[in-house]
């Protein structure tokens, strides 16, 4: 399951430039891919990829010249996040700063983890990220437009190919292990 925040315009930039509807077929697309995936960084790749957000790699650097990237960009826009952790939210929103004012994109699209814990005084992710989106003004200022995307508990299978949560091991596989843990 996915969310869209847009501030400062992003909404209205991706509108002009057509890619409102590219942009929601993407963060889908993405979302799907990612649910119940454990190893999430090659997957994302791979969807960028398929969905031509990583299809010139001149347009994904950060500052021209060096090797930092964002992890897509099509028309102006770019992309940047990680969905492990929420905490990434302060340097995506940097790394696409620094794009805006070098004037190498038009607006950024943030990727971050939607999962908060119930029991946070800080509120919902929707709530987190508004507040922090304008506490960070006027140092941040860009078009942004924040995906938060929930992709769940990893979802592992047994040998069988069944889903139960955990990996099969062995009695054979254990007492070996046992062992060698044991000294």
């Amino acid at each position: 399951m996915f969310e869209i925040l847009h501030f400062r315009g992003s909404g209205k930039i991706l509108r002009e430039k057509n890619m409102l509807s590219d942009v929601e077929a993407t963060m889908q697309y993405i979302d799907d891919v990612l649910t119940g995936a454990l190893y999430k960084r090659e997957l994302l790749r791979m969807a960028l990829d398929e969905m031509d957000w990583t299809v010139n790699t001149e347009s994904m650097r950060i500052i021209e010249g060096r090797r930092y990237m964002y992890k897509g960009a099509k028309l102006g826009i770019a992309i940047d996040g990680n969905i492990s952790a929420y905490e990434y939210i302060l340097e995506g929103l940097v790394r696409l700063q620094i794009g805006y004012d070098k004037q190498r994109i038009d607006a950024g699209i943030l990727l971050v983890n939607a999962k908060r814990s119930e029991k946070s005084p800080l509120g919902s992710a929707a709530d987190l990220i508004k507040t922090e989106i304008e506490t960070l003004y006027p140092t941040i200022h860009l078009p942004v437009a924040v995906c938060m995307i929930d992709t769940g508990d990893p979802i592992l299978f047994d040998e069988e190919g069944n889903p139960n949560g955990s990996v099969s091991v062995s009695k054979n596989d254990n007492q070996t292990t046992e062992k060698t843990a044991a000294g």
